[in-house]
């Protein structure tokens, strides 16, 4: 190795020693350098903690979308399996939608299609509230029937709203012009084609309702050997009157197709129920003023009926619950069907229902075939005529009364007039008396007295005849006042409500038989009827000269009866009753103003004076006489 060679080695070793020198850290940049590195791992272990987070998310939400998924699977699969076709119409929100025209509200729910609220929008109830017909928790109509060997209740499935054959998603509520169709579908299998159909049609000022239950294409979708499907209305009816009258009270009606007569429940029972295994024409939840009412076009297979009064009352308006289960005829075979129905939600008014032709105004109560026909063609018809005018309803029930009374007259005055001929010979009978005092001669006295009579033109059963005519009118008035709707919530003087009690005093407890109030009404037609009563008495002893004890405490003793009855009752009869008697008085007045016993006397005479006709009575009484002659000889 030469001499430069060696220079060049340690040259090189030294610079490498020197770069090593200069380019070694001190303690501070060692320190600095350590920081950073930390920092970086720090950052790369922190990268790797949110990246290791971030796949565990995204495996985790993996899972709960797959599991999610499974769940909605596995409840489509369980809807399958209860509902069948039917499983996509179990799933849903429900929501309502509202028809409204000028007198009615009706509220439809999505679940289940049907009608679950009413209104009535010209009443109120007897504390001013919107008249609304039922309970909306519990209103319930349900149609029942086989599909794919399930048994399906359309009221636990969602219907799709459909306005004038398009879907609807508008307004809660629904104004009517002069008509509008609404319906409810309920589609099978997803499939547009397949569906159950509520169709309602609803018209400017009708209480009444078109209701159809229409398939479309629903061939094997209901059992093919099905003949009819169930139809199930329930509903809670909530009390609308301040009183709950026993004798128009709540309860269910109906009517045979081919049977004018219409029937109902026992509406002072509790509860109630009845199998109608014929055609019924219609079903309908009756209450004092109001009905709501089912009617089929042709008719029901036949129905189930029936109403319960729950304790403890469900809500504070809660008054009774009613039911009806219906077979609706159906053809299993056709691929599509059409049942045509109404719904009736109105007043039990004897103007709108008659209208309908179909035996619904029945319902109100006018007093059985005997005396109903006062009623619906004489009563009913003078009061609207009277009505008419705009007069307050004790206005009206005054001139009503005065008609009646003037009507009646001509057989008041000829009751009066016997009346005051016995009076007028009661001297000539008390003379009989005495001229036949033997119990043997009793039918002698008996003959002449009637022969008194009858030469007179008097007799002491002329009263009865007028008693028995005005029965028939009082019962028809009786049931009349009671049921009228016109009445309802009219005031009159202290009375606001002539269709229910008037109390001008509320005791603040219970009287049996009274009541908790004071009817002033009722105090002032007891008052008339018992000093109507003490005239007639004395009336009739001096015209027949004999007094029954018994009868007088009886007939002292019915206007205490009456007051506790009509306590609770209808103002307007007490009204009426009371004005009755007041007429009554003034009738007799003039009645005894025209009639003088001195001219009465000699028409008498002068009656005598003619011969008179033996009746078969009077023969049959003389042949009597004549036997019994014989056999007290022959002793």
């Amino acid at each position: 190795m030469n001499k430069n060679s060696v220079i060049g080695i340690i040259l090189i070793l030294g610079v490498l020693v020197g770069w090593s020198v200069w380019m070694t850290p001190s303690k501070e940049e060692i320190a600095r350098q350590q920081h950073v590195r930390d920092s970086i791992r720090l950052v790369q272990k922190a990268n790797y903690i949110a990246d290791s987070i971030a796949r565990t998310q995204a495996a985790t939400a993996d899972v709960e979308d797959t599991a999610s998924i499974q769940s909605v699977e596995e409840k489509m699969s369980a809807l399958r399996n209860e509902y069948g076709v039917f499983a996509t119409a179990a799933d849903g929100k429900e929501s309502r939608l509202t028809l409204e025209n000028d007198v009615l509200k009706v509220t439809l729910s999505t679940l289940g299609g049907c009608v679950k609220r009413v209104q009535l929008k010209d009443y109120v109830t007897w504390d001013s509230l919107p008249l609304v017909g039922f309970d909306d928790s519990t209103a319930y109509f349900n149609l029942a029937f086989f599909s794919e060997n399930r048994n399906i209740n359309t009221a636990k499935l969602f219907f799709v709203p459909y306005l004038n054959g398009q879907p609807y998603s508008g307004d809660e509520t629904i104004k009517v012009g002069d008509s509008l169709v609404f319906s409810m579908r309920l589609f099978a299998e997803d499939n547009p084609s397949k569906y159950l159909e509520y169709r309602y049609k609803m018209r400017r000022g009708e209480y009444m309702l078109d209701f159809d239950i229409v398939t479309h294409d629903f061939k094997n979708v209901i059992s093919a050997n099905s003949s009819y499907i169930n139809a199930q209305w329930y509903a809670d009816i909530l009390q609308q009157e301040k009183a709950v009258d026993r004798y128009n009270g709540s309860t269910v009606y109906y009517k045979f197709d081919k049977d004018d007569d219409v029937e109902s429940l026992k509406e002072t029972e509790a509860a109630d129920e009845e199998n109608l295994r014929q055609r019924i024409k219609w079903i309908s939840f009756k209450q004092r003023f109001f009905s709501y009412a089912i009617i089929a076009k042709d008719n029901f297979n036949a129905a189930s009926i029936g109403m319960k009064t729950l304790t403890p009352k469900p809500s504070p308006r809660y008054l009774k619950t009613m039911y009806a289960e219906m077979e609706l005829p159906y053809n299993g075979l056709s691929s599509d069907n059409e049942l045509n129905m109404s719904l009736y939600f109105g007043p039990n008014s004897l103007k709108v229902m008659d209208k309908y032709g179909i035996g619904l105004e029945k319902v109100i109560p006018l007093g059985g075939w005997f005396v109903s026909w006062i009623n619906r063609y004489i009563v009913v018809n003078v009061f609207a005529w009277l009505g008419s005018y705009g007069w307050n309803y004790g206005i009206v029930i005054l001139i009503l009364t005065v008609i009646i009374k003037i009507c009646l007259m001509p057989i008041a005055y000829k009751s009066y007039l016997s009346s005051a001929k016995m009076r007028v010979l009661k001297p000539e009978v008390d003379a009989l008396n005495e001229k036949y005092p033997k119990q043997e001669d009793a039918m002698k006295k008996q003959r002449a007295v009637m022969d008194l009579y009858k030469k007179a033109g008097a007799s002491p059963t002329a009263g009865c005849l007028p008693l028995l005519l005005q029965l028939p009118i009082l019962w028809a008035i009786f049931r009349f006042f009671p049921s009228s709707i016109e009445l309802r919530q009219q005031p009159f003087l202290w009375a606001d409500d002539l269709s229910t009690y008037d109390s001008v005093l509320d005791l603040g407890f219970n009287i049996p038989f009274y009541g908790d109030h004071v009817s002033l009404f009722t105090l002032l037609m007891t008052a008339a009827t018992i000093v109507y009563t003490y005239i007639n008495n004395k009336t009739m002893a001096a015209a027949q000269g004999q007094s029954m004890p018994g009868m007088k405490v009886m007939m002292y003793a019915m206007p205490i009866l009456f007051l506790g009855i009509f306590n609770n009752y209808s103002a307007g009869l007490s009204y009426y009753y009371f004005l009755v008697n007041i007429f009554t008085f003034l009738q007799m007045y003039l009645f005894k103003l025209f009639l003088d016993d001195n001219k009465l006397r000699a028409q008498i005479e002068k009656a005598r004076l003619k011969p008179v006709k033996k009746s078969n009575f009077q023969k049959k009484l003389e042949e009597m006489q004549r036997k019994q002659q014989e056999q007290l000889r022959r002793r």
